[in-house]
């Protein structure tokens, strides 16, 4: 690796590690008893069509197994995070929504992303934007082809 290698490096696992940090820290903060990772279900839910999603649906976008969701959906319900119901247009199908709660701390953690891509981006022109997004584009690209494989 050259400099830039090294730096660019050094500073993704820093933000990682520190992102990571920080909202554990405003789950505290917020008097939450979730983990990063229920809290991550919780969006999931949260920017569903109309605030709601399937487990599958669910199991889709976090890239878990359905049986994993099933679990995290469940305790999230006995802390009173999420409710339950049957689909009404397919009684197969379990729809699962936020409580009040669960729409709180939803909004918390938006409002926290919202306020860092905006800290990130101020000032930065279309063009500076355009090749931020090019480059966060392509590392998503490589961490989904590296998750993809390690499932095979």
């Amino acid at each position: 690796m050259d400099a830039f290698e090294r730096k660019l490096n050094s500073l993704l696992i820093d933000t990682f590690r520190q992102l990571t940090d920080v909202e554990e820290n405003m789950a505290r903060s917020a008097n939450s008893p979730l983990s990063i990772n229920e809290i991550h279900l919780l969006e999931t839910v949260g920017s569903g069509p109309g605030g709601v999603q399937s487990v599958s649906g669910i199991a889709a976008a976090l890239g878990i197994t359905l049986s994993s969701v099933t679990i995290a959906v469940g305790k999230l319900v006995r802390k009173g995070f999420l409710t339950k119901a049957r689909s009404e247009q397919d009684g197969r199908s379990v729809c699962i929504s936020l409580t009040k709660e669960g729409k709180r701390i939803y909004r918390m953690h938006r409002y926290f992303h919202y306020k860092m891509i905006r800290e990130l981006t101020g000032g930065f022109d279309e063009k500076e934007k355009r090749v931020l997004l090019a480059g966060v584009e392509k590392l998503d690209h490589f961490f989904k082809e590296k998750a993809e494989k390690a499932a095979k």
